[in-house]
C-alpha cells in the first residue's frame, strides 16, 4: 500500500481535518519516509525514542501514533526533538499522529472503545472541549459496583491512578474522556451521572467530587489512550490483510 493511499483511508472515516482549528496536535503524516510503499505498520500511544526503536526492531515502514511530535506551534529542531526525527529518518519509518479525532470517534475512539469494554448502551456524546464532544457517556444494563467495572475496563482494582468512590454503591450510568478530561467533571454532575471516568487526577477535582457526589475513576492516561490505536491496527489488518501490524506497549504508569 502508498503512503498516501494509507493517509486516504484514515481519513475516510476520521475526522482529521474537522479537528484542525482545535487541536494542538499537528494530526496526519508527521514524518514521511523515502520509500513511499508501506508493509508494516505500528501502533502506539506516543512518539518516543523507547516506541521508535521497538519499532525498527519490528522493521516498521510507519508508525502510528496518538501522540506526535509536532504541537502547536513551531519547534526548533535539537535535544530531544532532534533524537527522535534523526531516528526516523535515517531509518526511513514515517511518523503519523491522530490525537483529538481518535479520542472522539464514535466507533472507533478511545472513550467509544472504553465504552463497549464497559458494556455501556445508548451511547451518547459528551465531554464538551473547545465545541466539540471529545467523550460519550452510557448505561449498563444492569447496576454494578465500581470494583467490577474498574475490573472489568482495567483489568484490577490497583490498575487506575485513584478510584473517589464518593458515589452511588451501583453505578448504572458512566461518562469517560480519555487522557486529561477532568474539565468535564462539571458536565458528568449536571447530567447526572454515576461515574465518571478520565485518565489524569487533578487535585481539583477530589472536593468537587466529594460534594457533588459522584464517583471517578483516574485510569492513567496512557491506560485510558490505548484503546483507539488498538482499534486502528485490527481494522486496518482486517481491511488490508496484507498490510502487517502490531501495537507497542510502552506505558508510563501516568
Amino acid at each position: 500500500m502508498r503512503l498516501e493511499t494509507l493517509d486516504t483511508w484514515f481519513r475516510s472515516f476520521l475526522p482529521i481535518d474537522d479537528f484542525e482549528s482545535v487541536d494542538p496536535s499537528l494530526n496526519g503524516l508527521q514524518v514521511a519516509r523515502r520509500n513511499p510503499e508501506v508493509q508494516r505498520v505500528a501502533f502506539a500511544v506516543d512518539a518516543c525514542l523507547e516506541t521508535f526503536h521497538r519499532a525498527t526492531v519490528w522493521n516498521a515502514d510507519l508508525l502510528l501514533v496518538h501522540h506526535g511530535i509536532f504541537w502547536g506551534r513551531e519547534q526548533a529542531v535539537r535535544d530531544a526533538h532532534y533524537s527522535r526525527l534523526r531516528h526516523l529518518i535515517e531509518h526511513d519509518m514515517g511518523l503519523y499522529a491522530i490525537h483529538l479525532p481518535l479520542d472522539q470517534h464514535m466507533v472507533y475512539g478511545n472513550n467509544a472503545q472504553m465504552a463497549r469494554a464497559l458494556g455501556l448502551a445508548d451511547l451518547q456524546p459528551f465531554g464538551r472541549f473547545r465545541g466539540r464532544d471529545i467523550g460519550c457517556m452510557g448505561s449498563l444494563a444492569a447496576p454494578l459496583s465500581i470494583e467490577a467495572l474498574v475490573t472489568r475496563l482495567f483489568g484490577g482494582v490497583d490498575a487506575p491512578l485513584g478510584i473517589l468512590p464518593f458515589g452511588a454503591t451501583q453505578i448504572q450510568t458512566v461518562g469517560l474522556v480519555s487522557g486529561g478530561g477532568g474539565s468535564s467533571l462539571d458536565e458528568a454532575v449536571s447530567n447526572g451521572l454515576d461515574l465518571f471516568i478520565t485518565g489524569d487526577a487533578e487535585h481539583t477535582m477530589y472536593h468537587k467530587a466529594l460534594e457533588s457526589e459522584i464517583s471517578v475513576v483516574f485510569g492513567g492516561h496512557y491506560l485510558t489512550e490505548i484503546w483507539g490505536v488498538k482499534a486502528l491496527a485490527e481494522k486496518l489488518s482486517g481491511e488490508y490483510p496484507e498490510v502487517e501490524t502490531t501495537f507497542i506497549d510502552v506505558p508510563t504508569g501516568l
